[in-house]
């Protein structure tokens, strides 16, 4: 069965029930619910979900279904879960690294791609994951995005990080930096700043304009502090905008953020991943929402990790939950509000 309807449906993941996915979840739900704009619904342990709405969201209960197309017709103030029933919360050790929980975090995600794939959900929100416990159950992936990537046969993906504030678009992510830069080549920041386009476009954006950050202090400074920028940045740049895309640069990684808060560019093309995540979480922490684009998918995640320290003491904020379902709403919809 194919998608019909007029809500796009978003799937929640858990994440590793031992960490705070149930909470934000179960906190951030109502939040989405109210707005009448989608259907939500959980992909997990219905057990698991229950116990988080009867701490988290008061007032809420847990219906278990079988398939999406079900989600509409819960009823109101039932949060409707896609029962995977693999996570006894008898079992599950609160704030600690299992291969119990990082197998159920592993199967919630490759039933929601499946779902996706299948067109039967608009877009997969994830909880987190650990990744530890997800390779101690015997998955080797290097998170979500490795995870989804091999899920839907993609090869070339790219890890946004978007808030109203600031977006960002990375060429090369969880690499040493030696590597890193290593990965600056023209072919590569070519196909990031398309990516970028494409991902803007979907979001609604007419005509995205992209900016390009240099690699190395003052961009190069005209080739005293490097040459990537000569030798990469700048001829991929100039493909780009043969393409009749709207790019710039490269342009001094100390100046290029501030320009594009102040609303010059819409997004940024960032070499590494701390050139990106810095920014980003400075004045987006919690609002940033980690997505990856490139997949035949849409996900989007909440930019944090399990919160183990924190786990089932009902501190964990849902914010970056709720900014997580709102970047998917404005993926599925291309509705920019």
């Amino acid at each position: 069965m194919c998608l019909s309807v007029s809500k796009p449906i978003l799937a929640i993941t858990l994440g590793d029930p031992a960490g705070v996915g149930p909470e934000v979840t179960a906190k951030a739900f109502p939040n989405e619910a109210a707005l009448g704009r989608s259907t939500p619904l959980v992909i997990g342990d219905a057990r698991i979900v229950a116990e988080a709405a009867k701490r988290w969201a008061p007032g809420w209960t847990v219906a278990a279904i079988e398939a999406p197309e079900e989600a509409a017709a819960v009823g109101d103030r039932v949060i409707p879960v896609i029962d995977i029933a693999n996570c006894d919360p008898a079992r599950v050790a609160i704030g600690k690294v299992d291969p119990y929980t990082g197998n159920a975090a592993y199967e919630y995600v490759v039933h929601s791609a499946q779902l996706a794939i299948d067109k039967r959900i608009s877009a997969i929100v994830t909880a987190p994951l650990n990744k530890e416990a997800m390779r101690l159950a015997g998955h080797m992936y290097d998170g979500h995005t490795g995870l989804l990537g091999s899920l839907t046969g993609t090869k070339k993906y790219f890890m946004v990080l978007g808030s109203d504030v600031l977006r960002v678009i990375h060429v090369s992510t969880h690499v040493t930096l030696e590597e890193a830069v290593k990965r600056v080549k023209r072919d590569r920041i070519l196909d990031t700043i398309r990516a970028g386009y494409e991902h803007l476009k979907q979001m609604g954006f007419e005509s995205p304009r992209i900016a390009v950050a240099g690699l190395n202090p003052h961009a190069g400074d005209g080739g005293q502090f490097g040459v990537e920028e000569a030798q990469e940045v700048a001829p991929a740049v100039e493909d780009a905008r043969a393409e009749g895309i709207d790019a710039t640069g490269p342009i001094s990684p100390d100046a290029v953020f501030r320009m594009a808060i102040d609303g010059r560019y819409d997004i940024v093309v960032v070499l590494y991943h701390d050139q990106g995540h810095i920014p980003v979480k400075l004045v987006a922490f919690e609002e940033g929402v980690n997505v990856t684009v490139g997949l035949p998918i849409i996900r989007t995640s909440v930019d944090h990790g399990t919160g183990f320290d924190i786990a089932g003491q009902g501190v964990a904020s849902e914010v970056n939950m709720i900014s997580a379902l709102d970047y998917a709403y404005k993926m599925a919809t291309g509705d920019r509000g």
